[in-house]
């Protein structure tokens, strides 16, 4: 008999078995990645949304899950794999992406921003999340992804209490960087489009929505499938 999902799990723990549910919780802006820790029945009381019916949806999700075999399990994946992954398709994704978004951000400002002034404050937002990202993409690929596979095979190079330290500094950067993300969508108000927008101004909007979706998918991957199995 397949477990329900329960209240009582954390938003994360949910995700993490059932995938499909992350589009459920964009839907009602509810963090799965940075604030994946909290429990649902938190979550739901705090934002005024109904349990019942929740609960009736994410199962509904869950056992659709289970009916598939389309549905990666990362539990079920080695650490080795899922680095890989990351690697693979979110670091990719984000080293070009963010060098090639960032002229359109700047002339989406530079051209609407008088009429628009927020577009200013996106433009910043921007840069900081573009410059602290990369670094954070660096630091996992150079130091803590390998000190992460030298602890698998039996050869670490730090303890896991150090290891485990590592860890939460990159958690504390998700938390920064997923903010960064938050404020762009209140300032752009879930990505509205204002009236007349050019081409550009669309290309930018939905290049920094996409951004944000595959960087909480990204953030999801590692605070709630890869650094827990180091804690300490």
């Amino acid at each position: 008999m397949i477990e329900k999902i329960d209240a009582a799990e954390t938003v994360g723990e949910i995700v993490v078995k059932c995938p499909k549910a992350s589009d459920f919780f964009k839907s009602r802006k509810i963090d799965f990645c940075c604030g994946g820790d909290r429990p649902l029945k938190k979550v739901l009381l705090e934002k005024g949304i109904d349990e019942a019916s929740t609960l009736e949806k994410l199962n509904e999700l869950y056992f659709q899950t289970m009916a598939t075999d389309t549905i990666t399990d990362w539990r079920a994946i080695s650490s080795q794999e899922v680095i890989k992954h990351i690697e693979q398709t979110h670091h990719l994704f984000i080293k070009e992406e963010l060098e090639q978004l960032a002229p359109y951000v700047r002339k989406v400002k530079l051209v609407h921003g008088a009429d628009h002034p927020f577009l200013h404050e996106i433009d910043d937002l921007f840069t900081a999340f573009k410059d602290d990202l990369l670094a954070h993409t660096k630091k996992e690929e150079q130091s803590v992804f390998p000190a992460i596979l030298a602890f698998e095979q039996e050869n670490p190079g730090h303890s896991r209490e150090d290891l485990a330290a590592m860890i939460e500094e990159l958690e504390a950067e998700h938390d920064d960087s997923g903010g960064i993300l938050k404020k762009i969508r209140e300032l752009t108000n879930d990505y509205t489009l204002p009236e007349g927008a050019c081409r550009t101004y669309q290309l930018v909007y939905k290049r920094l929505e996409a951004l944000e979706d595959d960087t909480f998918t990204h953030i999801h991957l590692e605070n709630n499938i890869l650094f827990p199995r180091y804690a300490v």
